[in-house]
């Protein structure tokens, strides 16, 4: 006949004494209470494993841990045995997730992701965008594991944006939040990305249209382009950029080696255009040409065209541009992006192919202009609607392409 062994109770174990040896008081079912010759009172817990081996878990010390919780510790291991799982096991693998949701908090993977995207964009987008996320999302979010950000909670921290209706914002702290998710799915962190259609969740407020000016203004912009107090490396970026067509990024990033002066061309890689598709082959007009020449006295030995005060193995910052026009005056009214608005306003309103502008403006896939157009025709159509863009800008400057302009 089995032994039957009498439960505990808190009277008994506050009144368990010390003796010369260790010893034991059961409470069934493979629970005891270890009582040490120092007086302590150490929970145990006595089972066998799947393979008749018997394994020994520590559950704590009493008071710490109570009579209650260790009867109902020792339920919860039991009721894995009764499932085939060995409670020592899944001690392990739950410590396990612990330190992996502690060391893979959204703010620790986003400064891996930093690191991998810094080598792929320019160091002042990248400053950029880890503010905006610094401000606005990190304070909410950093230091949860990112497999427990949700799409609701997520939503409710970043509902104050959508309130103060700064909707551009908020759409860029979602971009950055989701690059992010998606790094941590490809990296095997989470298994999927919940927050990939939070931006639905959130009205889209209205289209901010980057301020530009009409082409009938540009020689009054010019004309305060050549008054302006502006360093003579900044004023042969904006018109580099002006002339060129392209985006404020592309142009503070010119390299040297992009440029075939043989053939007049400036080849941008595919790594540097938004989208990351292919490269942008800009024709260059005479006019971009001279801001080439009057630069490579001063930056030739350089790898950029335009590089960084202080730093030349950098590039100018692509804000350069928007911090003068800032100081001209023309907050508000005009931007660097929107130069690439002047010059397509002007070839548009001069009944000048629509394809091969958004061509020039890299907009859209050079297969489909090349379906309208074989290759020959297509780039010299390209040429001559450069080379007009540069007369036209000549003809409207007070100072044509910077013959003259000295550095202040």
């Amino acid at each position: 006949m089995a032994r039957q062994i009498i439960q505990l109770n808190n009277t008994k174990i506050s009144t368990a004494k010390p003796q010369e040896k260790d010893y034991t008081l059961s409470d069934g079912q493979g629970l005891y209470l270890l009582i040490k010759t120092n007086g302590s009172k150490l929970w145990r817990f006595n089972y066998y494993d799947l393979l008749k081996k018997r394994k020994l878990i520590s559950l704590g010390s009493y008071p710490d841990i109570s009579l209650l919780e260790a009867r109902s510790k020792r339920d919860e291991y039991r009721s894995l045995l009764a499932k085939g799982i060995d409670p020592q096991d899944y001690i392990f693998k739950q410590k396990e997730q612990a330190i992996f949701m502690q060391s893979n908090t959204l703010i620790s993977v986003a400064q891996d992701w930093r690191e991998m995207k810094s080598s792929k964009v320019e160091a002042d987008t990248m400053k950029d965008q880890w503010r905006l996320l610094e401000l606005h999302l990190f304070p909410h979010l950093g230091n949860m594991p990112i497999s427990e950000i949700t799409a609701p909670f997520t939503r409710m921290k970043l509902q104050k944006l959508a309130d103060e209706k700064k909707f551009e914002m908020l759409k860029k702290v979602i971009r950055g939040l989701n690059e992010i998710m998606r790094f941590a799915v490809n990296g095997g962190l989470i298994q999927f990305n919940p927050t990939a259609n939070i931006q639905e969740l959130f009205p889209s407020g209205e289209v901010q249209h980057r301020p530009s000016i009409h082409p009938d203004k540009l020689p009054q912009f010019l004309e305060a382009v050549n008054k302006a107090n502006i360093q003579l490396q900044t004023r042969c970026l904006l018109e580099w950029q002006l002339l060129t067509m392209v985006r404020p990024s592309e142009a503070a990033g010119t390299m040297w080696k992009e440029i075939d002066f043989d053939n007049a061309v400036w080849v941008i890689p595919k790594e540097r255009m938004k989208g990351k598709k292919r490269p942008h082959l800009v024709p260059l007009s005479k006019q971009a040409i001279n801001i080439l020449n009057i630069m490579r006295p001063i930056t030739g030995h350089c790898d950029f065209v335009f590089p960084k005060n202080g730093d030349l193995t950098a590039n100018m910052s692509s804000e350069t541009i928007n911090k003068a026009l800032r100081k001209m005056g023309y907050q508000g009214i005009l931007c660097a992006h929107g130069f690439r608005s002047i010059a397509s306003t002007a070839l548009n309103e001069n009944e000048f192919n629509v394809e091969i502008i958004e061509a020039l403006l890299s907009h859209v896939k050079g297969d489909k202009v090349r379906t309208a157009y074989d290759r020959s025709t297509y780039e010299k159509q390209k040429r001559q609607y450069i080379e007009w863009w540069g007369d036209f800008v000549e003809k409207a400057s007070v100072r044509p392409c910077l013959l003259g302009a000295s550095e202040t």
